[in-house]
């Protein structure tokens, strides 16, 4: 009875682990296949802030887009190493301040104020969709 309850185990966690194998196959090929690595994706996104026309806001203080992607593309390299998804790079780089958890604002040509991580979540979703 004891050898059948061990093989039932390990059979449990095989399949466990060629699931969570499968799992995460499919996310880097979704990457791959979408001809793009995590890093062009960063890129892009660094670059959209960066060639902006929109007043970046942190802490109270107005930036330049050219501060703003200096700032984030530092942040990013900050926190690299927990970076797997462009979602991750947009919580951990580009929505808050670390020092005081004010969220980062975004105000466009058009007068609009809005927080930077949903605004790179929108250039992200446009960018996915070309």
């Amino acid at each position: 009875m004891k050898k059948r309850g061990r093989a039932r185990i390990n059979s449990v966690i095989l399949s466990t682990r060629s699931l969570l194998t499968a799992g995460l196959l499919l996310i880097f090929a979704g990457q791959i296949i979408a001809g793009e690595s995590l890093e062009q994706t960063i890129a892009y996104l660094i670059d959209h802030v960066g060639s902006s026309k929109a007043m970046f806001i942190r802490n109270g203080a107005e930036h330049t887009s050219a501060e703003a992607a200096s700032h984030i593309k530092a942040k990013y390299e900050h926190f690299k190493n927990q970076i797997k998804t462009p979602e991750d790079f947009i919580r951990l780089s580009a929505s808050k301040s670390l020092l005081t958890g004010k969220p980062y604002l975004v105000r466009t040509s058009d007068g609009k104020e809005t927080h930077l991580d949903a605004w790179l979540m929108e250039a992200l979703k446009e960018h996915r969709a070309r």
